[in-house]
C-alpha cells in the first residue's frame, strides 16, 4: 500500500531576487524571456470570464466578496507548466488560457502591471498620513513567484526551464520537518506588506512541495476625497434592511458610464495606469451580475468624462475561498501534476484575499494556495540488514523448485 504525503502548492507573486540565496535550485543557464507577441488579450478575457464564473458560484448574495483572479489565475498557470495533458486541457478550457499555455502572456503581463521586483514597503507609521495638499505617489503593485519543496525532492527539468525562462524563478529547498512552515510563513507576510500572514492555517510536516503566489497592491487616488464625509448615512442591504454608515462624497469631472439597469464611475490612482471602477446597480439588482465580461465591456467603451457628484463608503475587508469544490463545478477535476516532481495529485485549492479603501486610495493583497500530495513509498514496518552470514535460494515460485542454495559468509572472500 502507498502513502499519499500532503504537499503544498501555495501561489504568491514574488521578485527572483528573493530567490537568489542559499538552497536554491535554478535552471541553469536560463535567463528570463521577454515574449513576442504574446497572446495577451486572450488570456486577459479568460480571466476577466473566470473571475465572474468563480464570482458568480462562490459570492452569496448581500456579503462582502473579494478575491483577485489574476492571482488564482496565475497560480494556476504556473502549476499548469507541470500539468498531465488532460489536466492542461481543463486547465485552458476553465481559465480560458491560450491552447499554447498561458505562460508567455502571463510572462507579458506581468511586465506590465508588475511596478516593484521588491517585496512591498512597510504600511505607514500612524501620524504620517497624507495632507489634502500633498502630492500623491505613484502605485505600488507588487507580484512574486515561489516553489518550496523538501531538500531533496527531485523537480522535473522542463519546470525548472519554464518556472525560470517564463516566471524568473527557481526552486528553494527548506525542511517542512523543520522551519519549513515558518520560511513559508515570513515569505507570506512579506510579500504582502503583513496583510496575509499565511495561505493555509497550518502545514502538515509531511509536506513536500510549496509553490506560493501573492498579489500585492497600494494606489492612493489621484484625487483624493477631501470634503467632509456625509455621517449616519443610509446604506440598504440586499435583504431590505439598513445600515448607517459615512459615505465618503466627491464633486467633479470623472469618468462615467451607463447602460440597462446600471451605472459606473472610474476613480484612477496616482500614476494613471490603474484605476478603480465603482460599478452600481439598480436598487434591487445584482451587483455580480455587473461583473461579467460583457458589462465589463460596455464600462471600457462607454466611460466619458462629465460632471459627478459620488459618495461610496469606506471598506475593509477580507474573504477565504476553499475553490476546489467550485472550480469542480466549473469543470477542473484533473489533478495530475506529475511534470513538476513525480505523482504529484492537486488535493486542495485555497484563495485569500482582503481590501481596504478610504479618503486616500485602496490597499488590498491576495494569495492563492493550491495543496499537493506526492505519493511515496509506505513506510517500512520491518528493517532486515544481511550484514552478517545469511543464506540465500534461487527458487522457481510456482512450483518452489529449489535451482541453488547457498549462504554467505563473508562477501569479500572470492574464489
Amino acid at each position: 500500500m502507498r502513502r499519499l504525503f500532503p504537499a503544498l502548492l501555495a501561489v504568491a507573486v514574488l521578485s527572483s531576487c528573493a530567490m537568489a540565496e542559499p538552497n536554491v535550485i535554478t535552471a541553469e543557464g536560463v535567463r528570463r524571456e521577454v515574449p513576442e507577441n504574446p497572446p495577451v488579450a486572450e488570456t486577459v478575457r479568460g480571466l476577466t470570464s473566470f473571475g465572474h464564473a468563480l464570482f458568480a458560484a462562490t459570492a452569496s448574495p448581500g456579503a462582502n466578496a473579494v478575491l483577485s483572479p489574476l492571482s488564482i489565475g496565475y497560480a494556476f498557470g504556473l502549476a499548469r507548466a507541470g500539468a498531465s495533458k488532460d489536466t492542461a486541457t481543463e486547465l485552458d478550457r476553465v481559465f480560458g488560457f491560450p491552447s499554447a499555455g498561458p505562460h508567455t502572456s502571463l510572462n507579458a503581463l506581468t511586465r506590465q502591471i508588475i511596478t516593484t521586483e521588491d517585496p512591498p514597503p512597510h504600511p505607514v507609521v500612524p501620524g504620517t498620513e497624507r495632507d489634502a495638499g500633498d502630492t500623491p505617489e505613484a502605485a505600488i503593485v507588487g507580484m512574486a513567484n515561489g516553489l518550496f519543496t523538501q531538500e531533496g525532492l527531485g523537480v522535473k527539468a522542463e519546470f525548472l526551464r519554464t518556472l525560470a525562462a517564463q516566471y524568473g524563478a527557481g526552486v528553494r529547498q527548506v525542511d517542512f520537518a523543520g522551519d519549513g512552515a515558518k520560511v513559508i510563513d515570513a515569505w507570506v507576510e512579506e510579500q504582502t506588506a503583513g496583510r496575509i500572514r499565511k495561505v493555509f492555517g497550518n502545514l502538515d510536516p509531511r509536506t513536500r512541495l510549496v509553490i506560493a503566489n501573492a498579489l500585492y497592491l497600494k494606489a492612493e487616488w489621484t484625487t483624493p476625497f477631501v470634503e467632509p464625509a456625509e455621517e449616519g448615512a443610509s446604506f440598504t442591504r440586499a435583504d431590505g434592511t439598513a445600515v448607517r454608515t459615512a459615505l465618503m462624497r466627491r464633486d467633479g469631472g470623472l469618468p462615467y458610464a451607463a447602460g440597462p439597469g446600471w451605472q459606473a464611475v472610474e476613480l484612477r490612482y496616482a500614476g494613471g495606469d490603474l484605476a478603480m471602477w465603482v460599478l452600481v446597480p439598480r436598487a434591487g439588482g445584482s451587483p455580480g451580475d455587473l461583473l461579467s465580461p460583457a458589462v465589463m465591456a460596455q464600462v471600457a467603451g462607454g466611460l466619458r468624462e462629465r460632471p459627478v457628484r459620488l459618495a461610496m463608503p469606506r471598506w475593509d475587508f477580507s474573504t477565504s475561498l476553499d475553490l476546489t469544490e467550485p472550480l469542480g463545478k466549473l469543470g477542473l477535476r484533473g489533478a495530475d501534476y506529475s511534470g513538476i516532481t513525480d505523482d504529484a495529485s492537486l488535493d486542495q485549492a485555497v484563495h485569500r484575499a482582503n481590501i481596504t479603501v478610504d479618503e486616500w486610495g485602496t490597499e488590498a493583497a491576495a494569495v492563492t494556495g493550491l495543496a499537493f500530495t506526492v505519493s511515496a513509498p509506505a513506510v517500512p514496518e520491518a528493517e532486515v540488514r544481511a550484514d552478517h552470514p545469511f543464506a540465500f535460494a534461487i527458487v522457481h515460485r510456482p512450483t518452489l523448485t529449489p535451482l541453488f542454495i547457498g549462504q554467505v559468509g563473508d562477501p569479500t572472500a572470492g574464489n
